[in-house]
């Protein structure tokens, strides 16, 4: 498609005879005689500098009353500079405002909270730009290894009726007549899938009404989710380490210059290789009380005890075998030993805990109707779910990847909620 003559940041170079940019003020300093714009757009910053004994009349006048986010076009001649950003700096024949607006609001203010209120404005930022461009690489890798692996994309529903991850963290609403919810995640519906198409995917919005108020937790979150047939525990990890170590690698070729711009030491993502190390919930629990935390195998890991183990080990690590109590209804029962069952979580290391839970599914028709009812759920309101046992089962697992979480991980990030474009949480769905 024609750009109409114009040129993108990453494009110009010193050799070039005359180019035209259009982006906003990123920043403006005015001199005797010159001011110097640095003009922003999708691929990066430029600095652009202007005199009045070449500019005409009317365009010094623009340049001179511009302020911070105008959106302006620009003419010129690009020259090596040292000094400039980029090594690079425009020498203007021509400025245009293409539009004036008002004085920017982040004067006011530069704290967490006013970037939170003012989210449709942050967008606009260079560290938000980068790490936007970081995550919609993630979403494209993991789309590219499922492609490659012949996994079919499928479109489950965002309105649920039941719950998949525990009845205390559904968003219910009426819908119509009926009693509804948001999905949690799009598992159920995929094993549906799975019995005509084998092995598919679906990346969807999940809900969860969590009260948490951590660093690692969001309320709205895009869910990666595979499913297979006839795949195993085991296999399903290496199925789940081959994603992840794609989607690093990829964003490693792909992303090299936003890494480097959010200061992210890329050393651990680079050593990235698989198979993953594994231990078993057992083996964690030791560890933790060698390290002296106080806990039983009966408890529940929590973010400090997870954000322990994760950054005890360099590198992602699966936590296999969880006891059943942890884990849903629909986790399959360890053979060897029904108080554990068949499900794994993948651990980020650098503290960033869980980005994974995946597992193998209860294929047994009793067991699964014994584990629903004792989550206090009714069977008949799984029924469609349970016809899947019903009519012609067969072994299968899956797993569900937090998109945010892996970008929170992969950027080095303090806070989840800088990988959202509009983060909803507790206290916030505004914007």
């Amino acid at each position: 498609m024609t750009n109409l003559g114009f040129t993108h940041v990453k494009d110009v170079s010193p050799n070039l005879e005359e180019v035209q940019l259009r982006g906003w003020v990123y920043r403006i300093r005015k001199m005797k005689g010159k001011i110097f714009v640095v003009l922003r757009d999708s691929t990066g910053i430029m600095q652009c500098v202007g005199s009045v004994d070449k500019l005409s009349e009317e365009a010094w006048l623009d340049l001179n009353n511009s302020a911070i986010e105008n959106t302006i076009s620009v003419k010129g001649i690009p020259k090596e500079d040292n000094r400039a950003v980029n090594n690079i700096e425009l020498h203007l024949d021509d400025y245009n405002i293409l539009h004036r607006g008002e004085i920017f609001p982040t004067a006011k203010d530069q704290s967490k909270e006013f970037w939170l209120d003012y989210r449709h404005l942050w967008l606009r930022t260079t560290r938000a730009t980068h790490i936007m461009k970081v995550k919609a690489s993630v979403l494209r890798a993991s789309r590219e290894w499922f492609f490659e692996n012949d996994f079919h994309e499928t479109t489950p529903p965002i309105i649920s009726t039941g719950a998949v991850e525990g009845g205390s963290t559904l968003f219910n609403f009426k819908y119509f007549e009926h009693d509804a919810c948001l999905s949690q995640s799009a598992q159920l519906y995929l094993e549906a899938l799975i019995f005509g198409l084998e092995k598919v995917y679906a990346i969807t919005p999940s809900f969860r009404a969590e009260k948490m108020r951590t660093r690692r937790h969001i309320n709205e979150f895009w869910h990666i989710e595979g499913e297979e047939a006839f795949v195993d525990f085991y296999e399903n990890m290496k199925i789940q380490e081959e994603l992840v170590s794609y989607i690093i690698h990829h964003v490693l070729d792909n992303n090299k210059y936003e890494l480097k711009e959010l200061k992210r030491d890329t050393s651990i993502l680079e050593e990235i290789k698989t198979p993953f190390k594994k231990i078993t919930y057992e083996e964690a629990i030791n560890l933790l009380i060698e390290d002296g935390f106080t806990l039983t195998i009966n408890d529940d890991l929590k973010t400090e005890e997870e954000r322990h183990l994760s950054n005890k080990f360099g590198e992602p690590f699966f936590i296999e075998l969880s006891p059943s109590h942890h884990k849903p209804f629909y986790t399959k029962e360890y053979e060897k030993d029904p108080k554990w069952v068949l499900s794994a979580d993948l651990v980020a290391p650098e503290g960033y805990g869980e980005m994974i839970t995946g597992g193998q599914r209860e294929d047994i028709l009793d067991v699964l109707v014994k584990r629903i009812k004792a989550e206090g759920f009714e069977p008949e309101n799984y029924g469609w779910y349970l016809d899947l046992r019903r009519y012609g089962s067969a072994p299968h697992s899956g797993f569900g990847l937090g998109a945010e979480r892996l970008t929170w991980w992969i950027c080095g990030l303090e806070d989840i909620q800088d990988t959202c474009a509009f983060p909803r949480t507790r206290n916030r769905v505004y914007p």
